[in-house]
């Protein structure tokens, strides 16, 4: 017996939910890539884009997910045997690391954990130990979807300049665009990285790395560029320059219409509409983990992110039980623990296209498999959700 009809619910962190609007937005036959509409379409996108970025440099569309982003950030700013700095905070920093450490790169990890942000203070005691300058670039999230934590790149940023550190930073938002504020040039961020997949709505293939002045200017002496990833490029008038060649214009006619629809909500309510969501899922969390086998990955309550929550279950057979059931009884797929967490924990996202039933759904279908499988937790997580909103959504 199940109730599972009707449409799968995708509960994890990227690829998230398509709105309709922009998958009918994509619904349209090809058009010229030369001239016509899509060169404008490609002028807005990149004016939009540095909006979410919150910057006055130059951004540029890779026809690429994420990870291409990220080769598209180093391989225009470094040079073989440069030395970077790789903030820990779970998977992705490191991931990034080490496409430069292929590179050529030499790279070192700033231990941190799975289970906490980034500490700026640790940033800038290490900083202040390299008197040589030898560090060219600081590599950190801004959310790391496998261990669900949410730095503050705000005050790492403060750390670098405190240790009067010379060195670019780069900061990945792929996980956070979108969905949490993110100022780059008020928090002296040097280069950023995103994708479509997650809070901007779009299906997985286009990647957005934002430049500054200082950053670009770098770039010219940089010696890993190469043609497909080369901003200078990139920059000319010609518009299929831009995509180093034939445009992707059904993901742009997505991307259009997905960014249409961030303006249109405002961004500002956009972030509480995640910060509030976020709430929600947390306050589920923390009664389930009242049974003491379900618990936050993140320890610090404040180094939690706000698009998505990581749960550490103690028993890994319960694990697999739980999203199998969510999945197949119901028809909701959870996120399963990535990287140190596989097999040890379950992931819930809250970001993109979102709202309260989604989420509310959600939670009551992990506690509906809770309750089915005998797994020990708090009860009235759905509940405590279902209040959070209650008080800080205003009648």
């Amino acid at each position: 017996m199940t109730v599972r009809a009707g449409r799968e619910f995708l509960a994890i962190p990227g690829p998230t939910v398509i709105p309709d609007d922009v998958l009918r937005a994509m619904h349209r036959p090809a058009i010229d890539i030369y001239s016509g509409e899509l060169p404008g379409i490609t002028d807005s996108l990149m004016r939009d884009l540095a909006e979410l970025f919150r910057t006055k440099g130059r951004t540029y569309i890779y026809i690429s997910n994420g990870h291409g982003a990220w080769e598209g950030a180093l391989t225009n700013v470094l040079s073989r045997g440069d030395k970077i700095l790789v903030l820990e905070s779970g998977r992705f920093a490191v991931g990034w690391g080490d496409f430069a450490a292929k590179l050529g790169v030499e790279v070192e990890v700033l231990k941190g954990g799975w289970r906490r942000a980034v500490k700026p203070e640790e940033v800038e005691a290490r900083l202040r130990k390299d008197t040589a300058g030898e560090i060219k670039a600081i590599l950190v999230v801004q959310v790391d979807t496998a261990s669900g934590a949410g730095n503050d790149i705000e005050a790492i940023g403060k750390a670098i300049k405190a240790a009067n550190h010379k060195a670019l930073f780069m900061v990945d938002v792929v996980a956070s665009l979108g969905c949490v504020p993110f100022e780059m040039d008020a928090w002296g961020v040097d280069v950023a990285v995103s994708g479509s997949q997650k809070g901007l709505m779009t299906p997985p293939g286009l990647g957005f790395v934002a430049a500054n002045d200082r950053a670009r200017a770098i770039h010219k002496t940089a010696d890993l560029r190469t043609p497909y990833w080369d901003w200078t490029a990139r920059e000319g008038d010609q518009h299929y320059n831009k995509y180093a060649g034939t445009a992707p214009m059904h993901l742009m006619f997505g991307l259009r219409q997905a960014l249409n629809m961030l303006f249109e909500e405002k961004l500002e309510h956009v972030f509480t509409r995640h910060r509030l969501l976020a709430d929600a899922v947390r306050a589920a969390v923390g009664k389930w983990s009242e049974g003491q086998e379900l618990t936050f990955n993140i320890e610090e309550p404040s180094e939690r992110s706000n698009t998505v929550t990581t749960v550490l279950v103690k028993d890994p057979k319960q694990l697999a039980a739980f999203r199998d059931y969510c999945n197949k009884k119901c028809g909701v797929i959870i996120g399963a623990g990535i990287g140190d967490l596989t097999g040890k924990a379950f992931r819930i996202a809250h970001m993109g296209h979102v709202n309260a039933p989604m989420i509310l759904g959600t939670l009551g279908v992990a506690e509906v498999a809770l309750t089915a499988l005998n797994i020990p937790h708090g009860s009235g997580g759905t509940e405590a959700a279902i209040k959070s909103l209650g008080a800080s959504v205003a009648a």
